[in-house]
């Protein structure tokens, strides 16, 4: 599972069971995120949890980290048998709404920041999951 976390909206994203292919789940209130997953957890069983970790182009971390670091620590305190690992998430956002574009979504449907949140944790999880795949090679 992979989380676009944002200080309004979470984007969420799921793997197959064979871990190829990442999927667009649902995108939550910040708020919600915690009863989300807890009640996600209840039917489904996940490896690890990728969080979106946005690093600036100077190395430096961005603003959202102030919101992204205290939910780290609030997931691992009431998950601590999930992993939690970080991925760059630089570009994501203009990367969602490139493939929506490609896709030929109308320009309305596009101005709906919760699909670039869905779409976003897609793309992290997708990366995610090509990167472990390289790994292993």
């Amino acid at each position: 599972m992979a989380l676009d976390y944002g200080s309004k909206r979470v984007g969420v994203a799921v793997t197959d069971p064979l871990q190829i292919i990442a999927n667009g789940l649902a995108t939550v209130a910040e708020k919600e995120i915690l009863n989300f997953l807890t009640n996600y957890f209840t039917k489904e069983k996940i490896d690890c949890l990728v969080v979106g970790y946005p690093i600036q182009n100077s190395g430096m971390g961005s603003e959202s980290l102030r919101v992204i670091n205290p939910f780290i620590k609030k997931f691992q305190k009431q998950f601590p048998e999930i992993p939690v690992e970080l991925a760059d998430e630089r570009y994501t956002s203009k990367m969602a709404k490139q493939s929506m574009i490609d896709g030929g979504m109308k320009k309305k449907d596009r101005q709906n920041k919760a699909t670039v949140d869905t779409i976003s944790a897609t793309i992290i999880l997708q990366g995610y999951l090509e990167t472990r795949k390289l790994l292993k090679k």
